[in-house]
């Protein structure tokens, strides 16, 4: 098995709805914010080559939405999911899996392309996994959250015929090495892939973990539709991970790829930040 870090390009978002109730006086010390409250974030995929499957999980904002919409968000950088990909000797159409951990737009825009006035899968030959608890909270949302759920980046996955439902009872992906753990706080069914790979465990922190600045336990993002289950779900993971020594990838942080933790008189904190190819 071999991982490669798929760098898709940056976006802003309100650094005081990333971060909730903290206060901008502590946050922007670690995450400064530029004159209109916006903070810089990455979207940052990751690539499993493993023997016969290429699995992308997730994949970026993409490029079909509108001038306007785009205007929103900031995108910026030389990064690209096509660029990404060629730089690791790949292509869209080498992609036999596309697993996205949940389907709000910045995770998974990138999965349908737009060609003329038609809608259709960016990944030709792939199976695209979401599960079908998450599908249904999906395609019908909340008045809270539906701006983040985009039927044209949703629904053509399903007229594909190329839409598959990961088991949310089973846990695995394909094989013993990838496994799934479901969070509920950010949005219903989440899903965070653990992988096992050289002999440590990684896991794909999708929103449970936006970035470095979000250990804190209160750290959470006011986009979470149930901060308190995030709360829970966080202080457990995270305890978790700091006993064992878990590695986790970071889809959001600008700077840090990955990051192990450590347990403080304050609670868990950082203990290390690498690049993935350093492990």
């Amino acid at each position: 098995m071999n991982l490669h870090t798929v760098n898709t390009g940056f976006f802003k978002l309100d650094g005081g709805a990333m971060f909730g109730v903290v206060p901008k006086s502590i946050w922007q010390k670690n995450n400064p914010a530029d004159a209109n409250n916006l903070c810089n974030w990455a979207m940052r995929c990751l690539l499993i080559e493993d023997g016969n499957r290429l699995i992308l999980i997730d994949n970026g904002i993409g490029n079909k939405q509108d001038e306007k919409f785009m205007g929103h968000y900031f995108l910026h950088g030389d990064d690209t999911l096509d660029k990404s990909l060629a730089a690791k000797g790949f292509s869209r159409a080498d992609i036999t899996d596309v697993f996205l951990t949940h389907l709000h737009f910045d995770h998974c825009g990138g999965s349908i392309e737009r060609i003329g006035d038609k809608l259709v899968p960016a990944f030709k030959n792939a199976f695209y996994w979401s599960n079908a608890q998450h599908w249904e909270w999906a395609i019908n949302p909340n008045d809270r959250e539906k701006a983040s759920f985009l039927k044209e980046n949703i629904l053509p996955i399903q007229e594909s015929g190329q839409l598959r439902f990961v088991d949310n009872k089973d846990g695995t992906l394909f094989q013993e090495n990838i496994k799934i753990r479901f969070a509920f706080g950010h949005t219903d069914a989440m899903m965070l892939p653990q992988i096992t790979y050289k002999d440590k465990t990684i896991v794909y922190m999708a929103d449970l973990l936006p970035s470095v600045g979000h250990i804190p336990l209160p750290y959470i993002m006011a986009y979470d539709m149930f901060p308190l289950q995030t709360l829970k779900e966080k202080k457990a993971f995270l305890a978790e991970a700091a006993t064992n020594n878990y590695i986790l990838y970071l889809e959001h942080d600008p700077v840090n790829e990955c990051c192990t933790l450590q347990h403080t008189e304050k609670g868990v904190r950082l203990a290390e930040t690498f690049r993935l190819d350093e492990i």
